[in-house]
């Protein structure tokens, strides 16, 4: 009910359909980085997963399926519209996947371990843009490194 939009709710985050449309036009037209997009995904399964392994008898939320985080509350949205943005964000490849594994495992832990906060999503898209210019210059300076690696073999 939720993935169409079925159920009452704040702008953006009732119909995870309509945005999944939207982003697939904006990956196909460039505008969105899908590396992003992907990152984020992935960090969210790897730390939902985690915390369903550790599990909680007094915090439900740790035992919340990742397709359920997809869909609830505004991470669809957030995902698509707000972490793809390019200024803010990462600008080198292998720096957009990083940065997108760095909201999704934020915006779980912000979700499951915090019950008194149960969205996140635009909390751990400000915590990774803080980080972006970090993992940039981590992602150049391995770079760097790894090219004179090679330089000095020859």
């Amino acid at each position: 009910m939720h993935f169409f939009g079925f159920m009452p709710g704040s702008v953006g985050e009732t119909s995870t359909f309509l945005i999944l449309i939207a982003g697939l036009i904006l990956v196909f037209t460039r505008v969105a980085s899908y590396r992003i997009i992907l990152g984020t995904i992935i960090g969210m399964i790897v730390m939902t997963s985690i915390l369903n392994l550790v599990g909680s008898e007094t915090n439900i939320m740790f035992n919340v399926p990742w397709y359920w985080h997809l869909v609830i509350g505004s991470f669809a949205f957030g995902l698509v519209f707000m972490a793809t943005e390019p200024v803010s964000g990462s600008g080198t490849n292998i720096g957009r996947w990083i940065y997108g594994g760095v909201i999704g495992v934020t915006v779980i832990l912000i979700r499951v371990v915090n019950p008194a906060f149960p969205e996140g999503m635009m909390l751990a898209i400000l915590f990774a843009n803080l980080l972006a210019p970090v993992i940039d210059q981590f992602v150049i300076n391995a770079n760097i490194a790894k090219r004179n690696r090679a330089l000095s073999y020859e």
